[in-house]
C-alpha cells in the first residue's frame, strides 16, 4: 500500500497521526458480538511486572525515594503485582542485618543474571523499602524463596520476615523458581514430580510455621506441566494455597534462528514454552485444584530477549495481544519479566542514569485499559490469521479491541457504530525501537473501521 492509500485508509477511520511504514493492500472482514457477557472479567490487579531475587541486594532500587520508578509503576497500573524471583532467587540468601557497604551492583536483569549470582544477599533494610515502594506505587507482592539451594532454616526467617514487613502488600509466598529445571541443576538427574512435591511439602510446612497465616502460590514452572498438574493434587490438601502458576515465553533461547519477529507475530508459535494445548492443560489443573491461575514470568524471548525482536513495536503488539489472550483463558494476571537492560524488559535503566520504557510498556498499558471488563462472545469472519480482536463489557459499556499484527491494514465492518474516540497503539514498523506511541485519537462514528498496518486500536461501541 502507498502511503496515499494509506492515508485515506486512515481518514476512513478519523486517524491522523504519524504513519506507520508503507504495508500491502488491506484485507476485509467482519464482527459481530454477543448482547451478554459470559466471559472471565480480567481482574483489577492483572497487570503485573517480574524482576530477579537479587536486584533486593540493593536495597534503594525498590524503594519509595526511587520515585521515578514508582511514577513508571504507577502508570502501568494502580494496583499491579510485582514478583520478586527468578532464576536468582536460587542463589540469594536473607539476613536480619542491614547491609555494611555498597550494594554489589545498582540494577540487576537478565543481562546480568548470566554473570553476577552468588553472594547475594537480601536484608531487613531491603524488605522495609521493598514495602515503603509497594505502598507508594499501590502494588501488592508475590515474594519467591530459594528452594533450589537454600535451606529451610533460612527460607522460614526470610518468610517471617517479609510477612511482618510487607504485610497486606504480601500477596503470596512461591517457594522456588522453576522447580521442573531443577534436574541436573540442582537435584539428580532421576528427580521426579513427586519427589518435589515431598520436599515441597516439607519446605511449606517449616515455611508456614514461621509465618502462621501466610498465603502460597506455585509451582512456578517453566514448561513442564506434569508438575503443574501434581501441584495442583496436592493444593487442595493446603488451604494456604492459593493460586497456580506457572510461567510463558515465546520464544527462545534467544540465540536461537527461530527466534524471530515473524514467529513471534504468529498466533502460536512454535517455539513456546507452552502450546494453546498446553493451556488447555492448565484450565484441568486449575478445575483439579480449584485455584485460578497467574502467569508469573515471562517475555517475549527467554535468555534475556532478542535485539531486533524484544525491543521493537511488535513486542507490544504481541504483549498487548496475549495479555487479553490469556485473560479470556480466565488467567488471573501477568508479570513480564525484565529489569536491569535486558531486551525484552518493558522498563529499562537505573536511577543513576534514568529509565526509559520500551515498546512492551505500551502493549501492556493498551491491555490494562481493559482491567474490569468481562468478555463478551465475538464472531469475526474473514480477517487475516494476524489479526485478533476483543469485545468487553466494561463499567456499562461495550468496548472493541482490534489487534493487527499484519503488514496490511484491516477493514472490519461491526454490527454498530464506535465511538468518536480510539486508543491507538502503533509505530513506523514492526522492528521499530523508536516511535511507539499510545495515545487517544479521534475516529469517524461508523460500522466500518480501518486499523491501519501493525497497529491496535481500542474503541468504544
Amino acid at each position: 500500500m502507498k502511503r496515499r492509500d494509506l492515508l485515506h485508509a486512515l481518514a476512513a477511520t478519523g486517524v491522523s497521526a504519524a504513519l506507520p511504514r508503507a504495508a500491502s493492500a488491506q484485507t476485509e472482514g467482519e464482527i459481530s458480538i454477543g448482547a451478554q457477557a459470559t466471559g472471565p472479567t480480567i481482574p483489577p490487579d492483572y497487570v503485573g511486572l517480574s524482576y530477579e531475587a537479587a536486584q533486593l541486594a540493593n536495597p534503594d532500587f525498590f524503594a519509595p525515594a526511587n520515585a521515578a520508578l514508582v511514577t513508571l509503576f504507577r502508570e502501568l497500573s494502580p494496583s499491579g503485582v510485582l514478583r520478586i524471583g527468578g532464576g536468582s532467587s536460587e542463589y540469594t540468601r536473607y539476613s536480619d542485618a542491614d547491609p555494611a557497604g555498597p550494594p554489589p551492583f545498582e540494577i540487576f536483569g537478565p543481562d546480568t543474571s548470566k554473570t553476577v549470582k552468588h553472594g547475594t544477599v537480601t536484608s531487613a533494610r531491603a524488605l522495609r523499602n521493598l514495602r515503603g515502594f509497594l505502598d507508594a506505587a499501590g502494588w501488592r507482592c508475590l515474594y519467591g524463596l530459594n528452594f533450589g539451594q537454600g535451606s529451610r532454616e533460612n527460607a522460614a526467617i526470610e518468610a517471617a520476615a517479609v510477612q511482618r514487613t510487607l504485610g497486606d502488600r504480601l500477596i503470596a509466598l512461591q517457594i522456588g523458581n522453576e522447580p521442573d529445571s531443577f534436574r541436573r541443576r540442582y537435584r539428580p538427574a532421576g528427580w521426579t514430580p513427586d519427589d518435589f512435591i515431598r520436599e515441597w511439602r516439607d519446605f511449606h510446612d517449616a515455611v508456614a510455621a514461621a509465618a502462621p497465616g501466610v498465603k502460597f502460590a506455585g509451582p512456578d514452572i517453566s514448561n513442564k506441566l506434569d508438575y503443574l498438574t501434581a501441584f495442583a493434587a496436592e493444593a487442595p490438601r493446603h488451604p494456604d494455597v492459593i493460586m497456580l502458576s506457572g510461567h510463558y515465553y515465546a520464544m527462545g533461547p534467544a540465540g536461537s534462528p527461530d527466534a524471530t519477529l515473524d514467529q513471534l507475530m504468529e498466533p502460536d508459535p512454535k517455539t513456546a514454552t507452552m502450546h494453546l494445548a498446553g493451556m488447555d492443560v492448565v484450565q484441568g489443573a486449575v478445575r483439579t485444584a480449584g485455584l485460578p491461575f497467574r502467569m508469573t514470568e515471562g517475555g517475549s524471548c527467554w535468555d534475556g530477549g532478542k535485539p531486533g525482536v524484544s525491543d521493537t513495536l511488535a513486542s507490544a503488539l504481541w504483549c498487548a495481544d496475549a495479555m487479553l489472550r490469556f485473560a479470556q483463558r480466565g488467567w488471573i494476571g501477568v508479570n513480564w519479566h525484565g529489569g536491569g537492560n535486558g531486551f525484552y524488559t518493558p522498563i529499562a535503566g537505573a536511577p543513576s542514569t534514568g529509565f526509559t520504557r520500551r515498546p512492551q510498556y505500551f502493549g501492556i498499558q493498551f491491555a490494562q485499559l481493559l482491567t474490569g471488563g468481562r468478555f463478551l462472545p465475538l464472531t469475526a469472519s474473514g480477517l487475516d490469521p494476524h489479526v485478533t480482536a476483543y469485545a468487553l463489557q466494561q463499567d456499562g459499556r461495550r468496548r472493541l479491541a482490534v489487534i493487527n499484527k499484519a503488514e496490511r491494514s484491516a477493514r472490519i465492518t461491526l454490527p454498530g457504530a464506535v465511538g468518536a474516540k480510539a486508543e491507538m497503539l502503533t509505530g513506523p514498523a514492526l522492528d521499530s525501537k523508536e516511535a511507539t506511541s499510545f495515545r487517544t485519537v479521534a475516529v469517524v462514528p461508523t460500522r466500518t473501521i480501518t486499523v491501519p498496518p501493525h497497529t491496535a486500536m481500542l474503541f468504544g461501541l
